[in-house]
């Protein structure tokens, strides 16, 4: 009984001190956002004194300038960056985005510092290698902007095409309503996997292509996802996902001479890989590796085991802001969302840099090529490793990261 008491005790106590340490890290930031906030005093009169001689520096006129709302578009070819996201020690896009608004005065040092200070907040979060042809970010700039100037401090892999003013509360990620990916391969990947063909020479049959869109209109609705994402499970709540559409292009050929064809998927949003399961799936039906029987157990509580396809030609194509649009978009202030003015440049650097890095890529590599002869190693059946997935259930996984 004793022992009992001493070990209820010694609960109450661990329990005690873990609450303390949860409210010291819940005060600590707050204190930390308050210090954002705050504008630091400066003791001039001390700070000359110490100074001596030594003149301090001319006041900048770019730390007092109004800054308002805004969003900006922009497109990145992601092949040499460690995804959008700024990571200390890694070559990112923000940080590239970041250095050239702080040399144009675009935004602070404390800014440049804590992105926060400025409000800012991407739409989607790509991963590594992965592009964008219209990403959407929100941040508080000045109305005096040079497009052309800071472009010119850019990488050429990266551009920024417009800046449009928004409302006050605006926040890129919270107020898209739906994104839409593209995936583009070479045709090949859909051939018969009982037969031999040539990467350079094949052309897809029409029958062929129509299974493909016959495959991916499987995946629309609103589904139960589990098996296209890890560490959730079936009775996850976040794993139902709507799917607004999912085709295939007709097969065009690029400058190389291979045959390619692009998936393009619309939906609210999408989990870790979820984009990359949905194809390689629908790659292994088309090919004839599994059926659609596959597919349609996967979408209940079996965990399967399915093949995920390459990163290499998936892109974030498209943020939507229809419902902003709606209420904002035609109220003589604020510029609709929909970046039609920028629509024949952006275009022509999706070609010039996204494509044609995804051409050039599998021509050389052949990753899909190799990734094809894994399919036969799946058993499109139930996981053996089932319950050790379910115990990573309970672990917090953001939205977008398939890009």
């Amino acid at each position: 009984m004793s022992e009992a008491l001493d070990k209820l005790e010694q609960q109450e106590a661990e329990k005690k001190v873990e609450r303390a340490a949860v409210a010291e890290q819940l005060k600590d930031t707050k204190r930390q956002k308050r210090e954002l906030k705050r504008r630091k005093w400066v003791d001039w009169k001390t700070q000359d004194e110490q100074a001596g001689d030594t003149k301090r520096p001319a006041f900048d006129p770019a730390d007092r300038v109004k800054r308002k709302k805004c969003a900006i578009l922009l497109s990145y070819c992601g092949a040499n960056y460690f995804g959008m996201q700024r990571n200390p020690g890694m070559q990112t896009i923000e940080e590239e985005l970041f250095k050239a608004m702080l040399k144009h005065k675009w935004i602070t040092e404390e800014s440049f510092e804590a992105a926060q200070a400025a409000c800012f907040q991407r739409a989607a979060r790509t991963d590594k290698g992965v592009s964008a042809a219209r990403q959407v970010c929100s941040i508080k700039l000045p109305d005096t902007l040079d497009i052309k100037a800071l472009n010119e401090d850019l990488p050429e892999q990266i551009r920024l095409f417009a800046v449009e003013r928004v409302t006050k509360g605006f926040n890129a990620k919270d107020q898209c309503n739906a994104r839409t990916y593209t995936y583009t391969l070479p045709s090949v990947a859909f051939a018969d996997c009982g037969q031999k063909h040539d990467f350079e020479s094949y052309r897809i049959e029409p029958a062929q292509h129509l299974k493909i869109g016959e495959v991916l209109k499987l995946y629309e609705g609103t589904k139960n996802f589990h098996n296209f994402t890890s560490r959730k499970n079936f009775l996850d709540p976040s794993v139902k996902r709507f799917i607004m559409s999912f085709s295939c292009s007709e097969p065009f050929l690029t400058p190389q001479g291979i045959e390619f064809l692009t998936l393009k998927v619309k939906g609210q949003s999408f989990m870790l890989h979820q984009i990359r399961k949905m194809v390689g799936l629908a790659i292994a039906i088309a090919r004839g590796n599994t059926t659609t029987a596959t597919l349609d157990r996967a979408l209940t509580e079996e965990r399967l085991d399915l093949p995920m396809a390459p990163g290499l030609g998936l892109v974030l194509d498209t943020v939507h802001y229809e419902r902003y649009n709606d209420r904002y978009g035609g109220d003589g202030i604020h510029e609709p969302l929909t970046w039609t003015k920028q629509e024949n440049e952006i275009k022509e650097f999706i070609e010039r840099y996204i494509n044609a890095n995804i051409y050039e890529t599998e021509y050389k590599e052949r990753s899909m090529l190799e990734w094809l002869e894994t399919l036969p190693l799946h058993s499109y059946d139930a996981r053996r490793d089932d319950t050790t997935n379910n115990d990573d259930s309970g672990k917090k996984q953001k939205d977008d990261d398939d890009e």
